[in-house]
């Protein structure tokens, strides 16, 4: 059993404080990882100050996990010691149901086992990233393409699959029209994914604030969703359009901007309801959807994608003792665009 150094939070409103934290002997197909980057996601946020439901505190968050592996099982057979990898929001699922057989472990049947604020199958509560190891099965853990460094792959984890899994999934590429609705640490990576698919891209952000990045990440063209006269100009332009924001926004307005069968993709998680007009779907037969991560193996299909079109997150790296401000910045959208923890300063 492995003693790893941690930053764990105790209550909604409490700022992290150094820890340690036991990982469990290793089973037999599990993999050891010694954890060198860890991304903060909004979801972090959200689940420490508990806007999601009920938290087990104390709560060690991260789902953005780059390191290398240290040790194996003795029936591992895809990593050795000394390996890359990656680690993303689920550590483990059924693997028996309709849903994991396919491939899409994410949409387990019977709950996939996330890889913080859950309980695995030893019925112990799963700690996440912002640690110096953990211990994961090896079917859940990804292989992160030497062309990429590890502080720069640690977001693609979340971030950059979040983003590919539905632009892949509704076959954005030559020919589509895709709007990206929000610049931040999802929007930057749907920005670059979709403009290396072919697609041409439309950012549609607050302000102008972050256009010059937007155009240099791939984006044909930037407009202010604060100005009314965009949705105006827009109306009926996009074949899919994907919402990064994890807020409440005026839904009726953006289905409005969507070509007759288009598709509006949420996967922003805002901490209350949205609400719409059905007659805003009814009119052009328009859709509106939901998309979580992909399953292991759209993962490392997205990864091996980002390593050939030499993509990569914008990061912001950051010590141990910096996360509360981070998460401070965050909330405030004063980061381009994803801070990244160096674990070595734990």
């Amino acid at each position: 059993m492995v003693t790893a150094k941690a930053r764990a939070v105790d209550g909604p409103n409490k700022p992290f404080r150094a820890a340690e934290i036991k990982r469990r002997n290793l089973d037999k197909k599990d993999v050891l990882i010694e954890i060198k980057y860890a991304g903060i996601c909004h979801s972090d946020i959200h689940t420490a100050h508990g806007d999601w439901g009920d938290v087990h505190y104390p709560i060690v968050p991260g789902h953005e996990i780059a390191g290398i592996v240290t040790d194996i099982g003795p029936d591992v057979t895809k990593y050795e010691v000394g390996d890359r990898v990656g680690v993303g929001c689920m550590v483990d699922s059924c693997g028996e149901c309709e849903n994991c057989l396919k491939g899409e472990e994410q949409y387990c049947l019977n709950g996939k086992i996330d890889t913080y604020a859950a309980v695995d199958k030893y019925g112990e509560h799963t700690q996440g990233g912002y640690s110096t190891h953990i211990v994961v099965s090896e079917d859940f853990v990804l292989c992160i393409p030497e062309s990429i460094e590890l502080e720069v792959a640690a977001p693609l984890l979340c971030a950059g699959i979040t983003t590919y899994s539905p632009l892949n999934h509704w076959k954005a590429g030559l020919g589509k029209k895709v709007a990206i609705v929000g610049m931040g640490g999802l929007g930057h990576m749907a920005v670059k994914i979709a403009h290396a698919m072919g697609a041409e891209v439309t950012v549609l952000s607050q302000t102008l604030n972050k256009k010059d990045d937007g155009l240099q990440f791939g984006a044909a063209d930037y407009y202010a969703t604060s100005n009314p006269e965009t949705f105006e100009k827009l109306a009926g332009s996009f074949d899919l359009i994907i919402n990064t924001v994890s807020a409440k926004i005026d839904m009726d307005a953006y289905f409005g901007l969507l070509t007759l069968d288009g598709m509006l993709v949420n996967v922003g998680a805002p901490g209350e309801p949205l609400s719409l007009n059905v007659q805003s779907l009814i009119g052009h037969r328009r859709s509106f959807a939901g998309s979580m991560i992909g399953g292991i193996r759209e993962t490392q299909e997205m990864l091996d994608f980002c390593a050939e079109h030499n993509i990569v997150s914008q990061v912001e790296v950051i010590s141990a003792d910096q996360i509360d401000e981070a998460f401070e910045r965050v909330l405030a959208s004063d980061v381009r665009y994803r801070f990244v923890i160096d674990i070595s300063t734990m």
